[in-house]
């Protein structure tokens, strides 16, 4: 399966511009994995900009 990188770009929400992985999605989320963490694309913007990608900002920030 051909990678979708430039399709992705447009909805990717990462503010890390420097990120090589922006827009190939199973590197990304491979990456963020192995250390214990989600995507940018996983948290609201406000949060995502903190960059805390902990499973723990997570569901402090989806919690109602």
């Amino acid at each position: 399966m051909d990678c979708k990188k430039d399709k992705n770009q447009k909805f990717c929400t990462c503010s890390y511009d420097p990120c090589s992985r922006k827009g190939v999605c199973c590197e990304c989320l491979q990456y963020h994995l192995r250390s214990r963490e989600l995507p940018g694309c996983c948290f609201p913007g406000a949060v995502e900009k903190t960059y805390d990608r902990s499973f723990e900002a997570f569901a402090k920030a989806w919690s109602l």
